[in-house]
């Protein structure tokens, strides 16, 4: 008998308390303070930059009524489930999906929470939607690291003319990668530059797929790939060895490896997406109606790679600091 009415007892106070946190929790929404989800699939330059942009613009925007509850997947697609998952039980307000794998997983998890990407290049590629036209609808919304691929494919042929195999790198896992390349190979296509893939699937097999790729090419490509940009260092070493040329599609990943890019500021691609948290938190707009935005892209070039390789800088192109 003890027994029971100490696990009714129990039963009781954990109730009382849940009751409690529930009640603290309606009070803070009549507040109008807001929990914000961040999922970062890996840590490096480009999305490290977006997280900051986000938050920074986010905070200026609401302040100390926000709070972040901010997780790193560590280049694990399966730790992102496990992060969105957590933040669909703990009922946070918004979520805040930078790459691809993370969008992917908030977007399997929810339909209710409003979810944001942030470094994910193109929306309809990364949720199979088959009459993506800009918009996504339901509870997504976000911004895109896009920059114009024919324009990247040109870069190629205006830094290298005399490039006649042109080497695309990138990981096999990565949906947005594949798009990138098909686009710029079509592209080098109709310039009759001979192009040929080398993939790679996880960081194990990177180094042995650059090297048979700069053995085999006069010009690298790389787009805005996530796991190429966590190991720049090992790409670097390689083609400086080689002295094989690369052209990357985001500055973080030019600047680890490449010798020019036609690029972003992922900073300010997050800041643009803190912008859209922010009216949407407030209620001043609809995420199923809210565009994809973007953000405007330069042109730059990593003056210790060019010095390296011996290559001189193009006009209107500006140094990586």
């Amino acid at each position: 008998m003890k027994k029971t009415i100490l696990v009714v007892l129990t039963a009781l106070s954990v109730l009382s308390l849940w009751a409690g946190g529930a009640k603290e929790a309606k009070d803070a929404k009549s507040e109008g303070t807001y929990t914000v989800g961040i999922c970062q699939l890996v840590q490096h330059v480009a999305l490290d930059a977006a997280t900051q942009g986000f938050k920074d613009a986010l905070k200026g925007e609401l302040g100390d009524k926000v709070t972040f509850i901010e997780q790193n997947a560590s280049g694990e697609i399966n730790n992102c489930s496990t992060i969105i998952n957590n933040f669909v039980s703990r009922k946070v307000d918004l979520i805040m999906a930078n790459a691809t794998p993370a969008l992917q997983s908030a977007a399997s998890a929810t339909s209710a929470i409003p979810i944001l990407g942030t470094s994910i290049t193109h929306y309809g590629t990364a949720l199979d939607l088959s009459n993506y036209s800009g918009i996504v609808g339901g509870n997504i919304s976000g911004t895109s690291d896009l920059a114009p691929l024919d324009e990247q494919a040109k870069m190629i042929t205006d830094w290298f003319p005399g490039a006649k195999n042109v080497g695309l790198i990138y990981c096999s896992a990565e949906p947005n990668s594949i798009f990138q390349i098909e686009e710029v190979e079509k592209n080098l296509a109709k310039s009759g530059v001979n192009t040929k893939r080398y993939s790679f699937t996880d960081t194990n097999d990177i180094s042995s797929v650059v090297q048979k790729a700069c053995n085999e090419s006069d010009v690298l490509y790389i787009p805005t790939d996530n796991t190429a940009a966590s190991n720049t260092e090992a790409i670097a070493n390689i083609v400086l060895a080689s002295k094989t040329p690369v052209i990357a599609g985001e500055e973080g990943i030019c600047a680890g490896c490449g010798v020019a890019t036609l690029s972003i500021s992922y900073y300010d691609l997050g800041v643009t997406t803190g912008k859209m948290a922010a009216k949407i938190l407030k209620g001043e707009s609809n995420i199923s109606e809210m565009p994809i935005e973007y953000a405007p892209v330069t042109r730059k070039y990593n003056p210790a790679f060019c010095e390296a390789l011996g290559i001189q800088p193009l006009a209107g192109y500006e140094a990586i600091k």
